[in-house]
């Protein structure tokens, strides 16, 4: 057992948005952008990419390249203490969540082909939320 990556999983973990990205990863079972994680979260393109990228160093995501955006997924774990720290995100209360679970279907439904195709911020994402209200 690495018990030193197993440390930096909890360290990463204990700040409150990175956990609320974990979280967010989990629960929407689906790979994300910085930039619809900016969104979603109402975050910097700084802060996003920081907490992402320490998740990823981490270990507990997978990131992809795909045309001009990364991807980041759940990694897949097969070690039983990695699938207990995941499981113990996934039953964290909801209600502590539920306003980024929400803003993150409408974010992710504004895919084309499952690629996003809007940047953070965008015109098409403001109305949304306009329209939502």
């Amino acid at each position: 057992m690495n018990n030193e990556r197993y440390i930096d999983a909890l360290k990463a973990l204990a700040e409150p948005h990175r956990l609320r990205l974990f979280w967010l990863l989990i629960h929407v079972d689906q790979r994300i952008t910085v930039a619809e994680a900016m969104d979603v979260t109402k975050d910097s393109q700084y802060n996003v990419s920081r907490n992402l990228k320490m998740l990823y160093k981490a270990g507990l995501l997978t990131q992809e390249k795909c045309g001009k955006w990364v991807y980041y997924t759940l990694a897949q774990q097969k070690l039983p203490y990695w699938c207990f720290l995941v499981e113990s995100v996934r039953a964290l209360p909801s209600a502590g969540f539920s306003d980024v679970s929400s803003r993150c279907i409408k974010r992710l439904a504004m895919r084309v082909n499952n690629q996003c195709v809007v940047g953070p911020n965008s015109d098409e994402w403001l109305n949304q939320l306009l329209h939502d209200k």
